[in-house]
């Protein structure tokens, strides 16, 4: 099947043999696609192999047989985001994200959208952990496997002054009195859940620290027992 002119988002490129590239593209139409794009480390190409970047927007045309499309033709639609510091690592944790959830081939356009606010939002160097618990958010969503954020398992309201704890197949579970500092330090308050819910305004930080932890166990559960080097990353730039 051949596809042609696809807006799409590289996700990431990495040499293949000695002149060509393996490429991971987010498209609307069709979803992540692995391409194969040959002759593109020579001097001459140089437009073509900045146009497969990660972050770029790109339209492409390629044919897919299989589980690789062979790349025919590239061209950058915007300047990518220039990012550094935390707003690089921010960019590979999202592109990583995409990478490990969602599937080859199966149409995105819910997906492909949160991307597209994420890539912009990520110019901006201020805000990035809302920037990132929103895409989170939205990716889940995307994939099917979201939930409400407004309403726990049961389908009662959040309550703001409570922390909750977020089932993977069940959505946010009040924590009891008696639970434990470990899985409270695991949870998220009520307040950070309604923002995230209403994605307008961010909470405060501790309430926006609790969104994430109790998000990374969702994502974990999905991507399964093999963690994201971006995780291992960050962990190792805290630690310094």
């Amino acid at each position: 099947m051949r596809i042609e002119d696809q807006a799409a988002h590289v996700l990431h490129a990495r040499p293949w043999r000695e002149t060509s590239l393996l490429v991971e593209v987010l498209t609307r139409d069709h979803g992540r696609l692995g391409l194969v794009a040959r002759g593109v480390q020579g001097p001459k190409r140089h437009v073509l192999r900045a146009a497969l970047q990660p972050l770029q927007l790109v339209r492409l045309s390629v044919v897919l047989r299989g589980e690789l499309a062979q790349l025919r033709g590239a061209e950058a639609l915007d300047a990518a985001p220039r990012l550094s510091g935390d707003a690089m690592l921010a960019g590979f944790y999202v592109c990583e994200l995409v990478l490990r959830l969602a599937p080859r081939q199966d149409p995105a356009p819910e997906l492909f959208d949160a991307y597209s606010r994420v890539r912009e939002r990520l110019r901006i160097p201020t805000g990035l952990a809302w920037t990132l618990r929103r895409f989170e958010r939205d990716l889940l969503d995307a994939l099917g496997v979201g939930f409400a954020l407004d309403h726990d398992g049961d389908g009662e309201p959040i309550d703001p002054a409570a922390r909750y704890r977020l089932d993977p197949e069940h959505g946010p579970r009040r924590l009891r009195q008696d639970s434990g500092a470990g899985e409270r330090n695991a949870a998220a308050t009520g307040q950070g859940l309604l923002a995230l819910a209403a994605g307008d305004t961010p909470p405060d930080s501790a309430d926006l620290a609790g969104l994430r932890r109790a998000l990374r166990t969702v994502l974990a559960h999905h991507l399964g027992p093999r963690g994201l080097k971006s995780w291992e990353l960050a962990s190792d730039l805290a630690g310094r």
